[in-house]
């Protein structure tokens, strides 16, 4: 695995498209790893301080996680370096992917991604420029679509990602009209916890659960969880935190969910960012989910939750802990040896396999439907890592083998 994955990691990228904004100091990059299968798709991300080196390490984690998702084509990301609370970010975004409409129209597919959302700024703005869906470009690059079957493609593209969610099952509050985008990352992460318990026999109900980030990767994971009978005891986020050791009630996990403003918790009780982050790493939990940005978790924090009686990471965020490497860093490698991994590319997989299925022929859009088909995906994934190993160590070097055995 290791000489697979150096071989990966140290292949350069096909494209690497560079921009500088001509109004503001944003700078932004695309990042295509490869054109497999005649396209490559990745989500738009926006963050004071990104680089180029991030956006390559993240169009090589769409890559592998393609092999798990579908369809198979080549990885890809777009990331912006600049402040995503600026009054001037809508303007930037306008200016951004109207240059990089080519790419859209032709070979590249994106999405919403850190500080970006996909309803209500990735679809309308691109949509400006002529673009008919974010994921046009795979649709035209990789299935060479016919146009009838393109418009039913992007009919599908458009109903789906954007449906509203109906069915009480899969929503906090109809309501409040979330949308598939809004809870089918989160969704498929707490899947990915489910499904690794049942494999083993083992029942996920009485868990222990810390969130890490409560946008809506995390938010909705707890959410699942929560309704699943796991106890979510810690939530850390920028704004603050809770640890409520006895597990806070599938009720009170709900209602953080409705009141989170934006991608932030917000609650009457929340203890300060520095005294939660403090106290959580060392509170008993089974389950973590990393859901927040990239390279955050330190060994520190792996250690003491290990200590603490830690069993299961399952990665909401893409490369949540803290090591230079491009993927399989010290702080992962040694946390992979001691508990139970499912990496990125299989708990989070959650809204590239909902743009995969779309782009499937004549396929349901009922919300039954969808959220099944991700949660059959990431099973179908741990499924074939539990082939090969059986163990409770070892899962995220497994499933790297198993991935990048279908890319080199």
């Amino acid at each position: 695995m290791r000489e697979l994955l150096q071989k990966f990691e140290n292949k350069k990228p096909e494209i690497v498209f560079e921009w500088n904004d001509a109004e503001t100091e944003a700078r932004g990059w695309v990042v295509i790893n490869s054109l497999r299968g005649g396209a490559a798709g990745g989500g738009t991300r926006m963050r004071p301080g990104l680089d180029k080196r991030e956006v390559e390490s993240l169009a090589k984690t769409m890559e592998v996680k393609f092999s798990v998702s579908g369809p198979p084509i080549g990885g890809a990301k777009s990331g912006i370096d600049f402040d995503p609370q600026d009054p001037r970010k809508r303007g930037v975004l306008e200016r951004w992917f109207k240059v990089v409409t080519p790419l859209l129209k032709n070979y590249y597919g994106t999405g919403g991604d850190l500080n970006i959302d996909e309803i209500h700024e990735v679809i309308p703005i691109t949509e400006d420029y002529g673009v008919w869906h974010p994921q046009e470009g795979v649709v035209t690059g990789h299935f060479h679509a016919r146009e009838n079957e393109k418009i039913q493609q992007i009919g599908q593209l458009r109903m789906g990602v954007s449906k509203v969610v109906e069915d009480p099952k899969f929503t906090p509050d109809p309501a409040k009209k979330y949308v598939i985008a809004d809870m089918i990352t989160g969704y498929g992460v707490a899947m990915s916890v489910m499904h690794y318990y049942d494999l083993r026999g083992d029942s996920y109900r009485g868990k222990r659960a810390i969130i890490q980030g409560w946008g809506n990767v995390g938010a909705a994971a707890a959410y699942y969880l929560a309704q699943a009978g796991v106890k979510v005891v810690g939530i850390v986020d920028t704004a603050g935190g809770i640890i409520n050791t006895e597990g806070l009630t599938a009720k009170e996990v709900t209602q953080l969910f409705i009141e989170k403003v934006g991608n932030k918790l917000s609650a009457g009780n929340l203890m300060s960012f520095d005294e939660v982050n403090n106290k959580v790493w060392d509170t008993p939990a089974e389950i973590f989910l990393p859901c927040a940005a990239s390279r955050l978790v330190t060994q520190n924090q792996v250690d003491r939750m290990v200590k603490a009686g830690l069993e299961v990471i399952a990665c909401g965020a893409n490369v949540p802990f803290a090591d230079a490497e491009i993927f399989f860093g010290p702080i992962m490698a040694d946390a992979d040896k001691k508990i139970s991994i499912i990496p990125d590319f299989v708990s989070n997989c959650g809204m590239a396999r909902v743009f995969a299925y779309c782009m499937e022929k004549n396929v349901e859009l009922s919300d039954e439907a969808i959220f099944a088909d991700t949660s059959n995906t990431i099973k179908r994934a741990l499924e074939e890592i539990y082939k090969r190993n059986k163990t409770n160590i070892n899962l995220a070097e497994t499933g790297f083998e198993i991935a990048l055995e279908q890319l080199i």
